[in-house]
């Protein structure tokens, strides 16, 4: 005999809250800023995650790539017939086995396979699938590729010389990119100027540095569509960019992301193993892995770009910043991806970090034979903000002002536009610079330590500071910056999240739970966020520009929010209450006044759900950010949110050696809104220790185009002694637009770490270094020289 679903049986889920046996107060509880744990932090720790190293397919193959042993040189001639002979190999191929290749990367002009010519060492020459790695590696040392050597180049200024080796047929003058911006009179500028002072930074090759290297599998069905287990942060403009390499319907990829051990920008380009992968596996019929080795990490992967910066900035004897006016040369090196656009974000630094009346900005991106640079924390902002930053503490001094004083005259108030257009809406800049300098002591010890330099001692203390703008709402570059959400509650009252925001262990997922609990009233273990399948979840532009929180966010809420009215819609009609005198707190139905509880949402939805007219409650929402394109200019309210932060670095320097320790760090960030305390303290902390390694240790050595240090052996990272005592505070101007008032924070604590450092190296020595990273070697040469060469 049939059983009635609510007659006689009673299912409770572990999280469901029972009816009450008469009724009580619930009372409304809150997740946002508390300190939350990630969702997917027990997997992690206790080694349940499955990464792509992890991930194998029945029949899969293994896939390695042959890369070049030249610089720059043509290819005579390929023989991989040994190879193709080896016992557990399954296919080699070359550029002449793969008639459909179309070039990768944000300037198009690079195959994944080379043909005639290749650029750089890192350049792709054949690659071998094969039944273990092993076996593929030891077909790579039978190919024999001839080459005859072309003249290279390894300095961007030197490849704008006349007559310097042209490394692409379309750009003779070796010229990647160009970008050119302004506002007001630079002329003007200077003429109105007390002080006007010139330097040129230096800036230097980086790299990510991920736990989990890069990897792919590719797997193709029998109909020929294709899947592909991709770390990318960009899946759905992938599936676009994958359909035209490889000739085919955007419909026929999917693409799944296994957990990511690191992004940092790293995976925001296609790279040719990608592809590859994809050819080894339609040549061999079988699902094909690829994975890099550490060093191959190191040697092949995208680099933070390296820039050489001239900076001209002016003041009145007042104190008003009167111009910048800004020249840089960016490294490309042999082909175009993400960081030759890097001057799209320092454009902003220039022109808006600070009132400046009058910008004037030019970069050139040039082509050498070096690695070339993709996207990074931060965007280009260290770079910019170093040089900004060193010229703020530079004016100040040349016109006799408190460096805290100077900043504050011309920090920017909540509602300016600056004269790039964009819109600060909400602005804690103030905030951040008095917090950050308050919680330090920053004046007094600046004066204490500059008057200290002239004393005998081999230790020296000082301290600097700094400050950085960076998009806080997304940043439209892209015909939509949005995201979208499907959301749905079962019987049991689980909520399931389907977002198009892909989670590359930035703890968006924990921040999207808290999100939907908040608008739903349910516990968070009532949460299930479903992130990374291109098949089962809606279009996202991607994650890059700190955008996820805020844009998913909103998104995440406005489906959450549809759900609410469905339920409260229903709720009100079997209550027969107004919806509007009804809440839903705790897992539970409630009267909004005194938060009496009425009945469990689980019931409610049973009743929906097994009714005549049966009824599920599921949402959509695509949410839009009200940014701008900027126009062709550069100009335009890019972000729909700006972030602001404020950090005052101690340091000691050891006058003996160069050795530069940080001993302290407070940092001030305007975040909007606390959404999770736990998350953004590790956000925070993680981009210090960051933002130190790029000003202190960390270089990608590179001697005529070939990585010299690929390894963590001689890549310095910062270790857990190093990380120096941290004190940061949060402003939350509650940002109208933002998710609860957030705004994103992603990159932004890296960013004016080098900066800060700069003046208080300069602080504790009274000696400027333009030159990053601050080594022993470049701190020790510049002390005995009164200055590092510019």
């Amino acid at each position: 005999m049939g059983i009635a679903p609510e007659a006689q049986v009673e299912t409770v889920a572990p999280h469901e809250a029972r009816a009450p046996s008469s009724p009580k107060q619930v009372a409304k509880d809150s997740l946002i800023g508390k300190r939350i744990a990630k969702l997917d932090a027990p997997d992690k720790a206790s080694g349940k995650t499955r990464y792509i190293h992890d991930m194998d397919l029945p029949g899969q193959l293994y896939g390695k790539i042959l890369r070049s042993s030249r610089v720059h040189a043509r290819i005579v001639r390929i023989d991989t017939s040994r190879a193709r002979r080896l016992p557990g190999v399954h296919a080699v191929i070359t550029a002449a086995d793969v008639p459909y290749q179309r070039p990768l990367g944000v300037g198009k002009d690079h195959l994944p396979l080379k043909s005639d010519r290749v650029r750089s060492p890192r350049d792709e020459i054949a690659a071998v699938a094969a039944d273990s790695p092993e076996i593929a590696a030891a077909a790579l040392k039978l190919i024999e590729v001839e080459y005859e050597d072309l003249p290279p180049v390894f300095d961007a200024a030197a490849a704008l010389e006349p007559g310097a080796p042209v490394l692409h047929e379309g750009k003779p003058d070796n010229i990647a990119m160009t970008f050119d911006y302004s506002h007001g009179d630079i002329a003007r500028g200077e003429a109105e100027s007390d002080v006007v002072i010139e330097d040129t930074f230096r800036l230097h090759y980086v790299t990510h540095c991920c736990m989990g290297v890069s990897g792919v599998i590719a797997d193709f069905d029998a109909s020929g569509s294709l899947t592909l287990y991709s770390q990318t942060q960009v899946p759905f403009l992938h599936k676009r960019e994958f359909a035209e390499v490889l000739g085919i319907d955007p419909g026929r990829i999917r693409i799944i992301q296994p957990p990511i051990g690191g992004g940092f920008g790293s995976k925001l380009d296609i790279y040719p193993f990608e592809p590859i992968a994809i050819f080894l596996a339609r040549a061999t019929k079988r699902p094909v892995k690829l994975v890099y080795t550490r060093e191959e990490e190191f040697a092949v992967s995208p680099t933070r770009q390296p820039v050489v910066l001239r900076l001209r900035s002016g003041a009145k004897k007042d104190g008003t910043l009167t111009f910048r006016e800004v020249e840089t040369l960016h490294d490309n090196g042999a082909y175009t991806s993400w960081g030759a656009t890097t001057p799209f974000v320092i454009m902003q630094t220039i022109s808006s970090l600070y009132r400046v009346p009058h910008c004037k900005y030019h970069t050139s991106a040039v082509y050498t034979n070096n690695p070339y640079a993709g996207s990074f924390r931060g965007y280009g902002n260290l770079q910019g903000t170093f040089a900004v930053e060193s010229h703020m503490d530079k004016l100040a001094e040349a016109l006799g002002m408190d460096p805290l004083e100077f900043r504050l005259q011309n920090a920017q108030e909540p509602g300016e536009v600056t004269g790039q257009g964009m819109h600060f809406k909400s602005c804690g800049f103030k905030d951040c610079l008095r917090t950050a300098a308050g919680r330090s002591d920053f004046q007094r010890k600046h004066r204490e330590y500059r008057a200290a330099q002239a004393k005998s001692g081999r230790y020296k203390r000082g301290v600097g500071i700094a400050s950085m703008l960076h998009v806080g709402g997304g940043a439209k570059i892209y015909p939509s910056d949005g995201c979208g959400t499907i959301l749905k509650i079962d019987d049991f009252a689980h909520v399931t999240v389907m977002t198009g925001a892909s989670e590359i262990g930035q703890g968006s997922e924990t921040v999207i739970a808290q999100l939907v609990c908040e608008e739903l009233g349910v516990p968070l273990d009532a949460v299930t966020v479903v992130n990374n399948d291109t098949d089962i979840t809606p279009w996202d532009v991607g994650v890059h520009a700190s955008r996820t929180t805020f844009i998913a966010g909103n998104s995440a809420i406005g489906a959450a929010r549809k759900a609410r009215e469905k339920v409260m819609a229903a709720a009100a009609k079997a209550i027969g209450y107004d919806a509007a005198a009804l809440d839903l707190r705790q897992g539970m139905i409630v009267r909004a006044a005194d938060g009496e509880s009425i009945m469990p949402l689980a019931k409610l939805l049973r009743s929906l759900h097994f009714s005549d007219k049966a009824e599920l409650v599921m949402t959509t929402h695509y949410y839009e950010p009200p940014s701008q394109h900027q126009d062709k200019g550069f100009k335009g309210d890019v972000s729909a949110a700006y972030a602001w932060a404020s950090q005052v670095i101690e340091v000691e320097v050891d006058t003996e050696t160069g050795i530069v320790r940080m001993r302290n760090v407070w940092g001030a960030h305007d975040v909007g809104r606390v959404l999770n305390r736990l998350g953004i303290e590790g956000q925070v902390e993680g981009g210090v220790v960051m933002g130190q390694g790029y000003a202190l240790t960390e270089e990608l050595i590179v001697e005529r185009g070939v990585t010299r240090n690929p390894a963590f052996r001689d890549y310095k990272l910062v270790t857990a002694p190093e990380i120096p005592e941290m004190d940061i505070t949060f402003i939350e101007t509650m940002d109208g637009e933002g998710p609860q008032g957030a705004k994103g924070v992603g990159e932004a604590p890296a960013i004016c770490i080098a900066a800060a450092t700069a003046n208080a190296i300069y602080n504790a020595t009274g000696v400027r270094i333009y030159r990053l990273p601050f080594t022993p070697e470049n701190v020790y040469r510049a002390l005995r020289e009164g200055g590092s060469k510019k």
